[in-house]
């Protein structure tokens, strides 16, 4: 382990996920994968029914409704499988029989929400942000939510393109987000939404697990067709021990609340998130080679995607960023261009390093 935390401290990680983990967080997983309590048996291998396993579970949803002020009247799941598992779980969870959804498409991942909604209930677009070739997110004044829709859908924050929602409507529908890449980077109000959804590998640990915060007048018996481990219901009545949970990603969302609550809270993070997000737009705002399409007020402060104005000097730079200790900088493979993710556990030395190669990689090929 000495060797891999000596790399850490030297090397950045600005994949869009599986993304990096604080160096103790992963020290802690280590011990827990071999280290046994008082009963002899290391907690990755007692059943999940039983006293230890349940206690874990019960602290991490803890944890997560102090960090969100969760209300009292919402539940909290934890699922197995990705975000994108969700986006047909959502109609078939949510929507009454004849009922519709609406949803507001902004980039990569709202449009394959609404693809995939499509195929399971009637939906609808709320709003698309195509027009603008998704450098902008749609006025709320301007989306069109049918009074009858189930819920109205949106992506909080598109990875691929680096387009962040900055306030979120009240609406007369419930709105659900998937906040997969930036839950736990800001304060949210909860309380405008009927769920939140959102996989771990970003800002919470490892693949394997999705969070789901669900008002509970919107949970209902599973409909024909759906099963049991798939149903909300049934996860909420089962306190999401309908099966075995994945142990080892909710032992790492444990240990990733632990140390954002350590660190200031989300409050924290949302400042951290600013100051490594405005590092990186300044210098790409003062750069000739380096352009962010974007709006403004638009950008994400977790994944910054920007090109080069010069398009021979891509594949350079990328090399030259890896051997620099500067990895995963690659855009999204439908989007290309470069995207720095700057998730919770990203520090600030490795936004400054990240600067200072552009700045000296544009010098050289000016």
């Amino acid at each position: 382990m000495a060797c891999i935390c000596s790399e850490r401290a030297e090397r950045y990680n600005f994949a869009a996920g599986p993304a990096m983990l604080p160096t103790e967080v992963r020290l802690q997983l280590a011990d827990w994968l071999t280290q046994a309590p008082a009963c002899g048996v290391p907690l990755l291998e007692q059943p999940f029914t039983g006293a230890g396993f349940r206690q874990l579970m019960d602290e991490t949803e803890g944890l997560l409704r102090t960090l969100l002020a969760i209300p009292p009247d919402y539940e909290v799941l934890f699922a197995q499988g990705g975000a994108s598992a969700q986006f047909g779980l959502l109609p078939l969870n949510l929507l009454a029989a004849g009922q519709s959804a609406a949803y507001l498409v902004t980039g990569h991942w709202s449009r394959k929400a609404f693809i995939e909604a499509c195929r399971h209930a009637p939906a609808r677009l709320a709003a698309s942000g195509e027009a603008t070739g998704y450098t902008a997110m749609p006025p709320s004044r301007d989306w069109q939510v049918p009074a009858d829709a189930g819920y109205c859908h949106v992506t909080s924050n598109e990875t691929g393109s680096g387009l962040q929602m900055q306030a979120f409507p009240e609406l007369a529908v419930p709105l659900v987000a998937d906040m997969t890449s930036d839950l736990l980077t800001r304060p949210i109000p909860v309380e405008r939404f009927g769920m939140i959804y959102a996989s771990t590998q970003k800002n919470l640990g490892v693949p394997g697990l999705c969070l789901l915060i669900v008002r509970r007048d919107l949970l209902h018996a599973p409909r024909a067709g759906l099963p049991s481990a798939f149903s909300y219901q049934v996860l909420a009545e089962q306190h999401s021990r309908f099966n075995t949970p994945p142990t080892l990603a909710l032992y790492c969302t444990n240990r990733m609340l632990h140390w954002i609550a350590g660190r200031g809270g989300v409050t924290a993070m949302a400042q951290r998130c600013r100051e490594r997000s405005r590092q990186l737009y300044d210098c790409i705002d003062a750069s000739g080679l380096y352009r962010c399409a974007i709006r403004h007020e638009d950008r994400s402060t977790v994944n910054v995607c920007f090109e080069l104005t010069d398009d021979s000097l891509l594949a350079p730079f990328l090399q030259q960023a890896e051997r620099s200790g500067l990895h995963n900088l690659q855009g999204h493979s439908a989007l290309g261009g470069v995207r720095a993710s700057l998730y919770n556990a990203m520090p600030v030395e490795g936004v400054a390093r990240l600067v200072s190669f552009m700045r000296a990689f544009e010098k050289r090929n000016a």
